[in-house]
């Protein structure tokens, strides 16, 4: 991770300073750097690759090596996106603008990382928010530069810690390069502490902090690739419908959607995260990295709500330039320009790194005249390289660290956020039933799926679903439900299988046990022996027409699935598609089996029970067809064409006629689609405007919010008739 550095071959041994000032002028800021030495050519091609080669390695040491010095302007303008794009991030997804939405429900189950930390008090969580805008504006600013990342750093990792069901992978990136941000001398370029000490004042970074940045952003993407190894992303199962989102649609006019989602979507997916940490690296290809990059991120801009993430990762890929690059950019700007951007003189010294023996002190130091330069490596340069090394070996294991905390796995390995295994499953719900039982009436009765929580992740983990039952049970005590148990029945399908079971309903979760290095003993397996089943089922579903909807199930022998057909759906049949299954039919208390390829119709508006009476799951399907939404919908267009009709002068069949009810169910579902058809027709600055506009909003709310929580918290609360209310 130390390629394109920016030192451009200065460190070779035997040459004069001028020569290598002359040569770094001529280069440009992505090009290959011209490296001669009398070495063999196998170290000269290293050297022209990693900045570094095998010599450099035996006579200096790795201690030397990472702390060789480097130009400061490429961190410097990192540190200035990363600053200004994390502000940007504070305001909106980490929710500074609705604060109170989020933590201002003192009655909400939360789910921590670890169950001491707590929110605090909403007008203190608006502080909180405050310093964290504030610290990555000192970033940005490089104003008191440690103590802002520090502040950013410190509430950025309390908040993410505080709710596990927000994590993500770019969530958890952002926390790790502040992290790094903190200990890199970001400062030293372009900021507010280089005019306060001109010490530091475009002075050498040592090479650690490029080669840090650098293999952090290469994680992201290799390991990425790596995860999407798993078959179903090469099989093309787990992003299925991203081939019909209209950026694709130039694929579209060559491939079918099918072709699309499998070799543009997956395979070229994995390929480019596989490669493109190289293609970054190597002198000759960057360019190509570069293109691929600002593509696959505009798209994903595009495609999904992720926030600063594609902005981030685009604004990082600069680090992997040569470390001059902003002043070989600079220097061709106009002179008017230039004026007002920082100085483009190459580097004074710094303690922070180690020179080689053969420097001498050059114009550039007439700050650091009071000190020598380093010529050996002192305590802090061990100190930071040994930090460095455990960094990356903590990075590399904790993507493969689920062997060791197995009470956070389930179908799939660990909690969302750290193990880089981005898109690489798609979840779908189909149902959820929560039955409290009192422990000591034996009274039973059922919950809301998601009372007392926004969120509805927690019925993916074990771990999650362990902390709401803890929740729910505290709740249902004070509505005077003694000693509650809770049991827990969700089905959910991951890439396109059959709907399954996640928890086993027969454990009460409240006396469940659980533990983090322990596997979740409620949890059942992953059915992946019918994966196979998947191309079946789409054949199924191709030959279904637009108003048949169809639903496939797999359960575990010895269990039943309730369920209640609703009077909306009509002719609701059930298909034995594996195994043998037992109907029990309440309308007129019957039982009926059925094995493979036999099939039942069920009576709507009426409860029934499915066993699995098999020796192995069976698979079942429900065939069925909304005819209440079909009747609607056709309603819908009539009264539009009634519109028409009278629009043009024409009486309209008093055979039409709806009852207000319905007349206003049907003004609200035209209004709906003529919203929606709306949003599509906008062009891109109407979009852009649009959304500038909701940003905007938001703001103001979060700045009156803030306002209103410092007056709180300095004056006290006024009382309830005197608080001013904000109109959302």
């Amino acid at each position: 991770m130390m390629a394109a550095t920016g030192k451009r071959g200065s460190n070779i041994r035997h040459r004069k300073q001028s020569e290598i000032k002359e040569e770094e002028s001529k280069d440009a800021y992505i090009k290959p750097s011209a490296v001669t030495s009398d070495v063999n050519s196998n170290d000269r091609f290293m050297k022209k690759l990693l900045g570094f080669d095998i010599r450099d390695i035996k006579e200096k040491g790795i201690v030397k090596l990472l702390n060789e010095p480097r130009d400061p302007s490429s961190l410097g303008v990192s540190r200035v996106m990363f600053g200004a794009l994390m502000m940007i991030d504070t305001l909106y997804e980490r929710g500074f603008t609705v604060a109170d939405y989020r933590w201002g429900d003192t009655e909400e189950c939360r789910f921590p990382l670890f169950d001491f930390l707590q929110p605090l008090p909403v007008d203190w969580m608006y502080v909180a928010y405050l310093v964290m805008f504030l610290g990555g504006f000192g970033m940005l600013l490089g104003l008191f530069y440690r103590v802002s990342a520090a502040m950013f750093i410190v509430v950025y990792w309390y908040i993410f810690l505080l709710d596990k069901t927000a994590w993500n992978n770019h969530s958890y990136m952002f926390g790790l390069v502040a992290l790094q941000m903190l200990v890199c001398d970001g400062h030293h370029y372009w900021s507010v502490d280089g005019l306060r000490r001109p010490e530091i004042r475009n002075s050498h970074v040592p090479l650690w902090n490029y080669a840090l940045l650098r293999t952090q952003i290469f994680f992201v993407y290799f390991i990425a690739g790596l995860k999407k190894l798993d078959m179903d992303w090469v099989t093309g199962y787990s992003m299925d419908s991203l081939a019909s989102n209209w950026v694709f649609k130039p694929f579209r006019y060559i491939l079918t959607r099918e072709q699309v989602s499998l070799y543009i979507v997956h395979i070229g997916g994995l390929t480019y995260d596989l490669s493109v940490g190289y293609l970054l690296f190597f002198d000759k290809t960057r360019y190509l990295g570069f293109a691929l990059s600002f593509m696959f991120h505009g798209m994903n801009f595009f495609m999904f709500s992720i926030g600063m993430f594609p902005w981030t990762m685009m604004a990082t890929l600069f680090i992997f330039c040569y470390a001059d690059w902003p002043k070989e950019l600079f220097c061709k700007l106009p002179d008017r320009i230039k004026s007002v951007l920082p100085s483009t003189n190459p580097p004074q010294s710094s303690t922070h790194c180690v020179y080689d023996t053969a420097d001498k002190e050059t114009e550039t130091d007439k700050y650091t005249k009071k000190w020598k330069k380093h010529k050996e490596p002192k305590i802090r340069h061990y100190i930071m390289t040994a930090g460095v090394m455990i960094y990356i070996a903590v990075q590399i294991f904790l993507p493969y660290s689920h062997f060791l905390t197995k009470g956070f796995n389930n179908w799939t390995n660990g909690l969302y956020g750290y193990s880089w295994d981005m898109m690489v499953h798609t979840w779908n719900t189909q149902h959820i039933k929560v039955t409290y039982v009192d422990g000591e009436t034996g009274e039973m009765g059922f919950l809301n799926p998601g009372v007392w929580t926004t969120s509805r992740r927690w019925a993916q983990h074990g771990d999650m679903l362990k902390q709401y039952s803890s929740c729910l049970s505290a709740h249902l005590q004070s509505y005077n439900i003694s000693d509650p148990q809770l049991y827990f029945d969700v089905w959910m399908s991951i890439n396109h299988r059959f709907q399954q079971r996640v928890w086993d309903p027969r454990i009460d979760i409240v006396k469940a046990d659980w533990s983090p290095f322990k596997p979740v003993p409620y949890l059942l397996p992953l059915l992946v022996e019918l994966s196979p089943w998947r191309s079946k089922l789409d054949e199924i579903e191709d030959s279904l027409d637009k108003d048949t909807d169809v639903v496939f199930v797999a359960d575990f022998p010895g269990l039943y699935l309730e369920n209640y057909i609703s009077e909306d759906l009509g002719n609701t049949s059930v298909q034995v598609l594996n195994g043998k299954i037992t109907i029990y039919l309440e309308s007129n208390d019957t039982n009926i089996t059925l094995s493979e390829g036999e099939q039942i119709q069920v009576p709507e508006g009426a409860y029934h029970k499915i066993y699995t009476v098999s020796e192995t799951p069976s698979c079942y399907m429900y065939i069925y067809v909304n005819t209440t939404e079909i009747e609607f919908s056709r309603k819908v267009k009539e009264y539009q064409n009634r519109n028409i009709t009278e629009s043009e002068g024409d009486n309209f069949d008093e055979a039409f006629d709806y009852d207000p009810d319905l007349e206003a169910k049907i003004k609200q579902r035209i209004a709906v689609i003529e919203e929606a058809e709306k949003k599509h027709n906008m062009t891109a600055l109407e979009n852009v405007q649009y959304v500038m506009n909701r940003r905007y909003e938001q703001l103001q709310r979060g700045v009156f919010k803030t306002g209103a929580a410092l007056r709180n918290i300095i004056f006290g609360a006024p009382p309830p008739a005197a608080s001013v209310q904000y109109e959302d």
